[in-house]
């Protein structure tokens, strides 16, 4: 396994990483969370993602249970939580958002579904309008000084409002955000490659991304639309406006940019998957990249991007880019 530091800190998380979005709670089961986090651990993962609306918080009891089954030494692996959405399906006011009062108590909760007694990365899900950032701001540093977090960060903000919150925090002498986490694959680009990149540069911004096979469909496993295969989000109960997507002329551009990807595959020796984890990993502005899997053998076969991205030479690096050339 790679490991890189997080931004400007001095935290080395490995390249690739393991989240739980969509599969724990509705792919993975109790056993099947064991097995999998076992299996990212003993090839050297030491980040696993979760977040509070997770499959409205049971995404992180089944990720605490596992913890706790495998017992490993608390001092060898990251765990992250996101706040912003809440964790039940109609939350009120104050159950959402970024307000001290749901950080405060969205960290707390968090940490007893999980079973931990600190948060290693704590992201603000989305931004929140209705919060002034210093709070934000303010808040965030309460929890770190209270050790309940370690480091704080974002997800899916836009580069102005990070650097605000860069900017108020090294007025009030606080720690600001360490950390984003974007959406990032060879059809979702420009926030990190062109809005994120002087935060990177110049701020030591960290990215934890997310998406590396744009929901699927870098797999090249959705040629039919109207025949999900089973287990695929497509597949899930709620994933109907991925299908609908699909159907439009953007999705049959990236179908098509996917059907392409494997035959590249095909001459390269590599799953269309790995080649569009790997050149994930080619950006070194990104610290990790999370992987999400519902089955050991698809975790398995996608770590195999830390071997291949080294051998992305220009050409082939030209030749992925090329295969979608107009991304968002």
């Amino acid at each position: 396994m790679l490991y890189r530091r997080l931004g400007r800190s001095g935290l080395k998380l490995s390249a690739l990483s393991f989240g739980s979005w969509v599969t724990f709670g509705s792919q993975v089961d109790q056993p099947a969370s064991v097995d999998l986090m076992a299996c990212a651990f003993d090839h050297g993962i030491n980040f696993f993602d979760n977040a509070e609306a997770y499959a409205y918080g049971e995404s992180e009891r089944l990720m605490g249970r596992a913890l706790r089954k495998l017992g490993w030494s608390r001092d060898r692996f990251c765990v992250s939580s996101k706040v912003f959405f809440g964790c039940v399906p109609d939350p009120a006011p104050t159950q959402c958002g970024l307000s001290r009062k749901h950080l405060v108590e969205a960290s707390h909760q968090s940490l007893e579904r999980l079973g931990l007694d600190y948060l290693d990365l704590f992201f603000c899900h989305r931004p929140d309008p209705d919060t002034p950032v210093e709070e934000i701001v303010v808040t965030m540093a309460t929890l770190i000084q209270q050790g309940k977090i370690l480091y704080w960060g974002t997800s899916e903000w836009p580069a102005t409002l990070i650097g605000e919150a860069i900017r108020k925090a090294r007025e009030l002498g606080l720690p600001g955000p360490l950390m984003e986490q974007p959406q990032y694959n060879l059809f979702v680009r420009k926030r990190v490659e062109t809005e994120y990149e002087p935060l990177c540069r110049i701020e030591g911004l960290g990215l934890t991304t997310w998406s590396p096979l744009a929901s699927g469909i870098l797999t090249g496993k959705y040629r039919d639309t109207s025949k999900a295969p089973p287990g695929s989000r497509l597949s899930l109960p709620g994933y109907e406006w991925l299908r609908e997507r699909l159907s439009g002329e953007t999705g049959r551009k990236q179908l098509d940019a996917a059907h392409r990807l494997v035959d590249l595959g095909h001459e390269e020796g590599a799953a269309p998957s790995v080649l569009a984890i790997a050149w994930c990993l080619t950006n070194p502005q990104v610290t990790t990249v999370i992987l999400g899997a519902s089955r050991k053998e698809q975790l398995l076969d996608n770590l195999k991007a830390i071997e291949l991205f080294p051998r992305l030479s220009g050409p082939v690096k030209d030749r992925l880019e090329s295969l979608y050339p107009d991304p968002a």
